[in-house]
């Protein structure tokens, strides 16, 4: 159980789950925490890395730190995505243990699982069949990270341990027009066709995809509810090689219903259409989540509560955020 005495290293903590986490730990009482920007601490450096922690000796790591994005970023930078991911696990994961972090919380993503996996996915599906392409390379490293943690526990009896997050959304979400993940994309796109008085937007794919999507403050409390858990539970519900648990609402939409949503959100009320010729990824990408309910946890952030969220924190901070339309 953490404690106001704890250690913690939060790695990525201006991310959009780091810095969810972050607010929750600091609601908390937690006032031990420590952080670092890119600028102070490159985590591809390997040795950068492993000074740091010698110098700081946390009790607990939260490795929220990645390189992320959505189709199109995947598509055009997977070198980069697939490199800086697994240097950013490989020294982190591996510097705690040297630095005998009593604890450490690795976040994946639902990408590692195949492509034509049977719906909801399960963890047992890990690796038996081929991965999406378009996010292939990204998929490849979250997963070393799972068994690099894995391994880990098994040589030296560790206690680090994975979660794998359904698609994430909400407050310090990035709202690039072309490298943000749908909800911000499509957030954006929308709102500016409202103050623009467009008639119409045009969506990439056919709207048929189907996603699940979980709000950063859920994914935020089930993190910390997955890191404070009594290690015998953990083992108990997990096994060595497959001990990842799935993060999510358990339940899903299509786009166009994403699309539509996010309009009646913003109040647009032109026309929504769909390019076909553009890639929908994955057809279908739902978690099973009864693990995490076996272990008592589950979202309580509707899909339109949390849409209507992050569009007021997107109005609020279009400026300071320079998100200027």
């Amino acid at each position: 159980m953490l404690t106001t005495e704890s250690k913690i290293y939060v790695a990525g903590h201006r991310g959009l789950v780091g810095a969810a986490i972050m607010r929750q730990l600091q609601q908390r009482g937690m006032t031990r925490l420590v952080t670092r920007t890119h600028a102070e601490l490159d985590l591809t450096d390997q040795q950068q890395v492993r000074d740091f922690f010698a110098g700081e000796c946390p009790d607990y790591v939260i490795l929220a730190a990645a390189k992320v994005g959505g189709i199109h970023a995947n598509n055009t930078y997977p070198a980069e995505f697939i490199y800086d991911n697994l240097m950013i696990e490989a020294n982190v994961i591996d510097a705690a243990f040297h630095n005998n972090v009593q604890r450490l919380l690795f976040l994946g993503s639902s990408c590692i699982y195949p492509r034509a996996v049977a719906q909801p996915m399960r963890e047992e599906a890990l690796l038996t069949d081929v991965l999406e392409p378009t996010n292939e390379p990204y998929a490849l490293a979250k997963i070393a990270g799972i068994k690099l943690c894995e391994s880990y526990n098994r040589q030296y009896g560790t206690d680090y341990r994975s979660v794998m997050p359904t698609n994430l959304y909400g407050q310090g979400d990035n709202f690039h027009p072309e490298n943000s993940h749908v909800i911000p994309a499509l957030m954006r796109r929308i709102h500016e066709a409202k103050i623009n008085n467009d008639k119409e937007v045009v969506v990439w794919g056919s709207g048929k995809a189907m996603r699940e999507f979980l709000h950063v403050d859920d994914m935020a409390s089930a993190s910390i509810h997955v890191l404070e858990m009594d290690a015998d539970i953990y083992k108990a519900n997990t096994q060595p090689m497959l001990s990842h648990i799935n993060v999510g609402t358990g339940v899903d939409c299509t786009i166009r219903e994403l699309a539509e949503t996010i309009a009646r959100v913003v109040g647009y009320e032109g026309e929504l259409t769909f390019d076909a010729g553009k890639p929908d990824g994955a057809p279908r990408k739902l978690m099973d989540v009864s693990r995490l309910k076996n272990l008592d946890w589950q979202s309580s952030i509707s899909l339109e509560e949390g849409l209507r969220q992050t569009y007021a924190w997107f109005l609020q901070n279009i400026e300071q955020s320079n998100l200027r339309l």
